[in-house]
């Protein structure tokens, strides 16, 4: 397996700046950027990888093996020695139409030797978790599904998706990974750190919190928030909620606010509710998060059956890089230095982290997480 990557910075890319990627004749191109750079990116990369299937989004920043950027574009390129790509895609026509695309989106692969799936979204009419329930439906729980749900830079307005077709506001694309070489393993977590009390949900829809311990949502969020409350929703991403079972105990998932409704006091989170569970406001501190970003890297690292050259994927949530500001640098810092010289690393920061929970294949919509996806095959 080969790697090759550039990361663009000026106004508009012409093809000739991706020969270096190119030359290792790749059969899949993963591209990163802001939403001018992945729009105005998008002929230059399909003329130049027209032997290669390329798929990507718009972030909320940049990642690549030289660190955090903004308004750039990151493009990968993979030449596999054994493996092979397959890329589905369909057109999400509005957040009820989430179970059904994630169906639709299984529906094209073939399982017969699939090893892993990478999926990109739009980030924002989109149910994430019904996404991936509707996958499992068809692909079962022992497939790996890893990526991420599109940013706008932070402007929770519109993104987009990059495929073999060009870019689209409302498409998702996976990417099936084939062949007994394949190497995959991943780890997620998150470094933040739960305050207040449980409080149970007592009425949502889906991933809509109407509800808390008989309140209306939005009036407790608020009360908790203090002068923070005048910001939201963008606030919100500050202040995540931890979702805990019916036992009171933390499930490891974390649950962003994409948006406040003042009508009916309802809060929409970036993923489902469970309808008999517990939810705790959450806050952190740099620190903490960097730690977790390295925590996420030994999980990934330790999982490895193969070490050496390969791909690692980051996906992290804007809620992570608003923490640390201009620290945000040091998160991926920490996972280079797990997973060493040879990974280069790709990706980007989102609005929702899509990766296997736990050592376990089952995959999750996370939120507020550092995920890492590493690829490499067997020599």
């Amino acid at each position: 397996m080969r790697v090759s990557q550039v990361v663009l910075t000026q106004a508009k890319p012409d093809a000739s700046q991706f020969a270096p990627l190119v030359a290792i004749a790749p059969q899949l191109v993963l591209a990163f950027g802001s939403v001018a750079a992945l729009r105005e990116g998008a002929d230059a990369m399909r003329q130049a990888f027209a032997g290669a299937h390329i798929a990507g989004c718009s972030t909320a920043g940049e990642i690549s093996s030289q660190g955090v950027s903004d308004a750039s574009l990151v493009v990968t390129a993979l030449a596999f020695d054994t493996s092979r790509v397959c890329q589905v895609s369909t057109e999400l026509g509005d957040m009820e139409d989430s179970l059904d695309a994630g169906r639709r989106l299984a529906q094209g692969l073939s399982t017969l030797g699939l090893r892993a799936v990478l999926l990109f979204g739009q980030g924002v009419q989109i149910n994430g978790s019904a996404v991936l329930a509707g996958m499992s439906e068809v692909l079962g729980t022992e497939v790996p599904i890893a990526g991420g749900l599109a940013g706008d830079g932070g402007a929770f307005a519109q993104t987009w998706v990059l495929d073999d077709q060009g870019v689209s506001s409302n498409r998702l694309v996976c990417m099936g990974l084939y062949g007994a070489g394949l190497r995959f393993s991943h780890g997620s977590f998150g470094g933040w750190t739960p305050f207040g009390p449980a409080r149970k949900v007592t009425r949502c829809a889906h991933n809509v919190l109407y509800e808390l311990d008989g309140e209306p949502a939005l009036a407790v969020y608020k009360r908790y928030l203090g002068d923070h409350a005048r910001d939201l929703p963008a606030s919100g991403l500050l202040f995540p909620f931890a979702m805990l079972g019916r036992d009171h105990g933390e499930l490891g998932l974390i649950r962003t606010i994409l948006g406040i409704n003042e009508a009916d006091g309802s809060l929409t989170l970036a993923g489902e509710i469970d309808p008999d569970g517990y939810l705790k406001l959450m806050h952190a501190s740099t620190d903490a998060l960097v730690g977790g970003a390295e925590t996420a890297a030994e999980a990934a690292r330790d999982m490895q059956a193969v070490q050496g050259a390969g791909l690692a994927m980051l996906v992290s949530c804007v809620g992570r890089k608003l923490v640390m500001g201009g620290r945000v640098d040091e998160e991926v810092e920490a996972v280079a230095a797990v997973l060493g010289q040879a990974m280069t690393l790709t990706g980007f920061y989102s609005y929702g982290e899509i990766s296997p929970f736990g050592s376990a294949s089952e995959c999750k919509l996370h939120n507020q997480t550092m995920t890492i996806a590493c690829i490499s095959e067997a020599v």
